[in-house]
């Protein structure tokens, strides 16, 4: 029996050409489900929908409760262990990495305008200070 996930065929098949070329084959694949808890409300608390991931060849372990769906979990699962030995791989040229480091560009450039709105609005407390001062006939 072929595996088959809730998600398009196209999706499907690339997944399993990844995984194909990374060398990853089910049976070097260890899988439990569990719990997830979180939102989802009465339905993660009773259905065991987290996906827990272990390819014994490498050791990586990925846990994915992303979605209220274990069937989607067990795709997202595949896809996450995919990338991480992709990167292990590759090293820093990686999807994951690349992601990494863009978001901390993302958040570098965030503080640096934040910091410059306080440097204005500091500046403009003053100026507005200094000119009721001047307004004030002295007496």
């Amino acid at each position: 029996m072929a595996l088959s996930f809730p998600v398009s065929p196209e999706k499907q098949q690339a997944l399993f050409l990844k995984m194909e070329a990374l060398g990853i084959k089910e049976s070097d694949l260890e899988e439990s489900f569990t719990r997830s808890g979180g939102k989802g409300g009465q339905n993660v608390n009773k259905v065991s929908t987290a996906v827990h991931l272990k390819h014994l060849p490498s050791g990586i372990e990925v846990k994915c409760s992303v979605y209220r769906t274990q069937g989607l979990n067990r795709y997202k699962a595949r896809s996450i262990l995919c990338d991480r030995l992709e990167e292990k791989e590759k090293g820093e040229d990686s999807k994951m990495e690349l992601k990494t480091e863009k978001i901390r560009k993302q958040k570098k450039r965030k503080e640096r305008k934040r910091k410059q709105k306080i440097e204005d609005m500091k500046i403009h407390d003053l100026e507005s200070e200094i000119s009721e001062e001047d307004i004030q006939p002295d007496e």
